[in-house]
C-alpha cells in the first residue's frame, strides 16, 4: 500500500473525478446534482470530500462534516464512505475511515458518527467488527411534500 495517497477534493474537476465511485453509494444522483450538492455543502456546511488514491486511481471516497449537537457534543459526521465495488475488501475503507478519525482528533472533535442503510449488512459488520463502532441509535427520515 505504498502507492496510497489521501487528498481533499476541492475544485469542480477534482470533485467530478470522484463521481464514478460516489455514485456506487449514491446512485440516485446524476453528475450535475452531485456537483451542486457537494459545492453547496462545502460552502454552507463545512463538508469535506476526500479521496483515497491507489497509483493515481480513486479507489475510495469519504465526505464528512464537523458538527456540534447536545447528544454527541463536538463530533464529525461521516455523510458518505464508499470503496469502489471492484476494490472492496482491500483495506481502503479502513484506511480512509481511520484518516477521518485522525482528522477529527487533530481538529478537536470528540467522536465520529455515521448512519448506514438498514440493508447494508456488510457495511454494518465492517463498522462494528473492524472499526469498533457501537450501534447507538436508529436514524429516522420524513420526506416533506
Amino acid at each position: 500500500m505504498d502507492s496510497l495517497k489521501i487528498a481533499e477534493l476541492q475544485s469542480h474537476d477534482e470533485i467530478l473525478l470522484a463521481f464514478p465511485v460516489m455514485s456506487q453509494l449514491r446512485p440516485h444522483l446524476n453528475e450535475s446534482t452531485y456537483l451542486d450538492l457537494v459545492t453547496e455543502a462545502k460552502q454552507r456546511d463545512m463538508y469535506k470530500l476526500f479521496a483515497l488514491y491507489d497509483q493515481q486511481e480513486i479507489v475510495a471516497v469519504t465526505g464528512f462534516k464537523p458538527m456540534i449537537t447536545l447528544y454527541y457534543g463536538r463530533f464529525v459526521w461521516v455523510c458518505d464512505l464508499v470503496t469502489s465495488e471492484r476494490k472492496r475488501s482491500s483495506g481502503y475503507g479502513e484506511k480512509l475511515l481511520t484518516f477521518v478519525h485522525k482528522w477529527a482528533e487533530e481538529n478537536g472533535y470528540e467522536s465520529v458518527a455515521l448512519s448506514s442503510g438498514l440493508n447494508r449488512s456488510e457495511a454494518h459488520r465492517f463498522y462494528e467488527e473492524k472499526m469498533d463502532y457501537d450501534k447507538v441509535s436508529y436514524v429516522f427520515k420524513h420526506l416533506l411534500e
